[in-house]
């Protein structure tokens, strides 16, 4: 395996997760490992063809459970204190907000390929381009966001146990094929860590192990290197046990939260 390239940084400052930390947080006093770093309240890696940004929940206008920076449109929050939250994301990025696309995810494997800004989302837990003028956004709150980015195309892809169970990276991959892209790189965002997942027998036996804590960025990795991605870059932040004012976590507040972002774009 010495042709395997994986990077994972030095373990990141942590709280209890029993709530807010006494000083604010920031992502700027998290220990990233390179190739990511901090871009104001978010983590970003540039890597040969794209980028990719991933959001934290800081920089927002969203109140209450959802505070602050939730972009998710179909939670219970503020339909206008999305949006504006959303306008601030692209601003971040350079693009407009038409601009940054996304599909309705369904925890599904479907990745849709070539997408174009405008129209109304498809059912998709992924979308590949070749198109510089638009970015991929999938939205989390536990589940991964994985980015793929090739020497001329990129993918976005949202990988929870089920996408990562149905095959969602394979597709992420042979999606970036079809559009001709090679020389692909991949970066994992801030999810669910093996240090806090747990689940019961039937999540455990759609990846053939126990019961118990779940690492779904291994098995992610393990896939993208069994495809032949040998560039793959783990942010080792678990959106469990991180900051609870730095991440949403789907399973830390009981349901009701924000969605985070992983966001890919070519450059």
């Amino acid at each position: 395996m010495s042709d395997v390239f994986w990077s994972r940084g030095p373990k990141t400052r942590r709280s209890s997760g029993r709530g807010p930390a006494a000083t604010p947080a920031s992502i700027a006093r998290v220990e990233l490992p390179a190739p990511f770093e901090p871009v104001g309240e978010h983590v970003e890696i540039a890597l040969p063809g794209g980028r990719a940004l991933f959001t934290t929940r800081r920089g927002g206008v969203s109140q209450g459970a959802y505070a602050s920076l939730n972009l998710g449109r179909w939670t219970d929050d503020d339909p206008e204190a999305v949006e504006q939250n959303r306008e601030r994301v692209a601003h971040t990025i350079g693009l407009s907000l038409d601009a940054v696309v996304q599909g309705r995810q369904v925890h599904g494997s479907h990745v849709e390929r070539n997408i174009q800004a405008g129209g109304q989302p498809q059912e998709a837990d992924g979308q590949a381009t070749t198109r510089e003028d638009v970015a991929l956004l999938v939205l989390t709150a536990d589940c991964l966001p994985i980015a793929l980015i090739g020497n001329n195309a990129v993918a976005m892809l949202h990988a929870g146990w089920r996408g990562l169970a149905e095959g969602i990276v394979a597709e992420g991959l042979a999606a970036l094929h079809e559009l001709g892209a090679t020389e692909i790189a991949a970066a994992i965002g801030p999810g669910a860590g093996g240090c806090c997942y747990e689940v019961g027998a039937e999540v455990a036996r759609a990846f053939e192990r126990p019961a118990g804590r779940l690492d779904l960025k291994a098995i992610a990795r393990e896939e993208l290197h069994a495809a032949g991605v040998h560039e793959v870059h783990d942010a080792d932040l678990c959106t469990l046990c991180s900051d609870p004012q730095l991440f949403f976590s789907h399973r830390r507040d009981g349901g009701v939260t924000g969605r985070q972002a992983g966001i890919a774009w070519r450059s």
